[in-house]
């Protein structure tokens, strides 16, 4: 099956990943790979922090992450937008939760050229202040772009 992506430098933020041939609407384009590491780890290590505004790191559940940091693939590159053509679809594994899986899916039909995003819904404990938002900051260029990746809390 012939690859429909690609990375490349984005106008929103850094790498981003593209359409080089049409993606329809509910189709799995890519699976978000890295290391299974638990939260204290993560914590403990250098894969990222509250500060620095990126991250390669996604939850599986309240134990395991996985750290694209480490043997991740393209779906790292993924941008986060406020009005997204993809979604991330976390398939659960019950029986074991470190085996859980992300699959990134097309929420509409992505035509060749078209950088793909997500919302990345990042929620922190700690209060949004000013200085967080401005670190988590979104350049989407979407016309309801709320200007920062952070998710109010519920």
């Amino acid at each position: 099956m012939p690859r429909k992506i690609v990375a490349r430098r984005s106008a929103i933020h850094g790498n981003g990943v593209f359409a080089v041939a049409p993606i329809a609407k509910g189709e799995r384009v890519i699976e978000y790979k890295g290391r299974r590491r638990t939260h204290e780890e993560v914590d403990a290590g250098d894969s990222g922090d509250i500060d620095s505004g990126h991250t390669f790191l996604f939850t599986l559940n309240e134990v395991f992450v996985i750290d694209a940091n480490f043997e991740g693939n393209s779906a790292r590159w993924i941008n986060h937008s406020c009005a997204p053509n993809c979604e991330a679809v976390l398939v659960e594994h019950d029986d074991d939760p470190e085996k859980s899986r992300v699959f990134i899916d097309a929420i509409r039909t992505i035509k060749p050229g078209e950088e793909l995003t997500y919302d990345y819904g990042i929620t922190l404990d700690e209060p949004h202040t000013a200085r967080l938002k401005k670190i988590w900051a979104c350049h989407c260029g979407a016309r309801n772009c709320t200007g920062t990746m952070l998710k109010p809390k519920r």
